[in-house]
């Protein structure tokens, strides 16, 4: 593994195109039109996003180098190939590189709330790596805030404000994605014993933290026909939530019934599926408004 090879490792490029590409589909969301008079905005926006999840990926290794050097020797910090300074050092360049294009935005929206929320965003990313992991349920909530905050800055960046559907599906990403940070935690129990990981599997029991995660799963359930009510989403955007809400609630009471490690593994994969078609339905929603 060459250096290049390894700081782009250590950047983790598939998780940083995710949240880029989570601020353009926050935008679509906000404004059907974007595409057409706010590319720019779309451009830094999508730098922002990728540019700050890759300084937090960067400083979540140099935070678990030593654990790294026991679990995953060959990752680039333990290895040897990247040095820790080097390391911090890239991850202060990408936190740069990030704030400056949010800064980008501020200038083209005449506010400097995109900024504002830059800052927040990494914050909480920070916090997340560097002491919520082990601290179970506060840990599973700023991921969920992590995935939230691209899709709101979306919305922000093409019509400067957070418009009600963005919220409404920024709070059911919220929720949904904390019931499988949970999920999570059932599949991971053992591991997590081992590195004191207060998950609420740890805590609790495989069985509770199935009842909680399900809880969560159903709550996303419970807030998706509002969009619909509130005549802020089309007709279109009944179908598609309809296959999410049935996935969501079916993949709920499999997992209260058979909360068995296998199966909540089972779980974490296909509610990403279930995702995907909510996500669908709100861009569609919004297209044809």
């Amino acid at each position: 593994m060459g250096k290049l090879s390894g700081y782009l490792h250590l950047m983790r490029p598939v998780n940083c195109l995710m949240m880029g590409f989570a601020v353009i589909v926050g935008s679509a969301i906000a404004n059907p039109n974007f595409l057409s008079i706010l590319w720019q905005n779309l451009i830094y926006g999508f730098i922002t996003g990728f540019m700050l999840t890759s300084a937090s990926m960067v400083i979540n290794d140099y935070c678990d180098k030593e654990i790294d050097a026991i679990n995953e020797p060959e990752r680039p910090i333990p290895s040897g190939l990247i040095k820790p300074k080097e390391a911090l050092a890239f991850a202060s360049v990408l936190t740069a590189l990030g704030f400056l294009a949010s800064l980008a935005n501020s200038y083209l929206m005449g506010t400097i709330l995109c900024f504002v929320i830059a800052v927040i965003a990494w914050m909480i990313f920070i916090t997340y790596t560097t002491v919520g992991k082990r601290s179970g349920l506060p840990g599973n909530f700023l991921v969920s805030i992590c995935v939230s905050i691209p899709f709101i800055y979306g919305s922000v960046i093409v019509v400067n404000e957070i418009r009600l559907n963005v919220l409404i599906f920024v709070l059911m990403v919220f929720l949904s994605n904390t019931g499988r940070e949970i999920t999570k935690g059932i599949v991971d129990v053992q591991g997590d014993k081992m590195q004191n990981v207060k998950t609420l599997a740890v805590r609790y029991g495989e069985k509770v933290a199935a009842m909680v995660a399900a809880l969560f799963y159903l709550s996303a359930i419970f807030l998706s026909p509002i969009p619909w009510l509130l005549k802020i989403a089309s007709f279109w955007f009944i179908p598609l939530v309809v296959v999410a809400d049935f996935g969501l609630a079916a993949s709920s009471f499999m997992l209260i019934k058979d909360h068995s490690k296998e199966n909540a593994r089972k779980i974490k994969k296909i509610v990403l599926l279930w995702f995907l078609f909510g996500l669908l339905a709100f861009i569609v929603g919004a297209l044809k408004v």
